[in-house]
């Protein structure tokens, strides 16, 4: 009984207190699992001796009951032989094989009982055990949640560090005067390079034409005069197409020749075509 006391004080300590430990508590709590887990081993091969001699208490006490009966069935024998001399000493050995069978069953009841309390503390203790992984479990997971939230509040701080939003103001400012230096190197370079007047010219037609668009809403909200209508350009002059230039009969006769070849030979290929 002495290993369940000691598993019962193992089981029953507060693991919570492992969290506060300079060692890593992931670790211990394993450790304490694994050591649980194999007291639970020695555990049960107590409780299996237990049975066994709960067992073999049970089997004595049979044959010794076997026994006593033999006995008191020689003795009869012996009476009916006439000889109640040895009847005496056959129920003399019977007696003794019953007060053996008493004194082993009598052990035999309560080692029995032993046994079932021990089945039962031992499913007891493995009830235990198993809520221990549990705990377990839960334990390494609030122990990396807390870890998670060290991190953060470590970066958290770290941000909040006026150190830090001085460097990015900083370079805010740096990067202010780089585009105004930029910019006014941009300007210096249009002056002295002649690309000024055509900068000017182009903000000259910008603002005109946000002028004519100002002034096309004003037309149109009846704040001035419509725009008169643009002068239609002056219909174009026809020009007369000159005369198509005469052919002589010469070169009448020389094209109506060269058709009526080109229609000979197309008549020759069709032909030729057909055979």
């Amino acid at each position: 009984m002495g290993i369940f006391a000691r598993l019962a004080t193992l089981i029953k300590s507060n693991l919570n207190d492992l969290i506060s430990k300079s060692e890593d508590p992931e670790k211990m709590l394993n450790q304490v699992v694994v050591d649980m887990a194999n007291q639970l081993i020695e555990a049960k091969k107590q409780v299996a001796v237990a049975i066994a001699d709960e067992k073999r208490l049970a089997k004595q006490a049979e044959q010794e009951a076997t026994h006593a009966a033999e006995w008191e069935r020689k003795a009869m024998l012996a009476i009916k032989a006439g000889d109640d001399n040895l009847a005496k000493e056959a129920l003399a050995r019977k007696k003794e094989h019953d007060q053996l069978a008493v004194t082993l069953k009598d052990q035999w009841q309560k080692q029995k009982a032993a046994v079932d309390q021990l089945k039962t503390a031992l499913r007891m203790l493995n009830n235990k055990i198993e809520e221990a992984k549990r705990k377990k479990n839960v334990l390494i997971a609030r122990k990396k949640r807390a870890e998670a939230q060290k991190a953060i509040q470590e970066t958290m701080s770290g941000l909040q560090n006026a150190s830090a939003f001085e460097t990015f103001e900083r370079m805010s400012t740096k990067i202010d005067q780089i585009e105004a230096e930029a910019e006014a190197t941009s300007e210096l370079a249009e002056q002295y390079s002649g690309d000024e007047l055509a900068h000017k010219f182009g903000q000259l037609e910008v603002t005109a034409a946000a002028e004519d668009d100002l002034a096309a809403l004003k037309r149109k909200m009846g704040m001035l005069p419509p725009e008169p209508p643009k002068e239609t350009a002056p219909p174009a002059v026809r020009v007369a197409e000159a005369p198509a230039e005469k052919i002589s009969q010469a070169e009448q006769d020389e094209l109506t020749a060269a058709i009526a070849e080109l229609e000979a030979e197309e008549q020759r290929e069709q032909a030729r075509m057909k055979r």
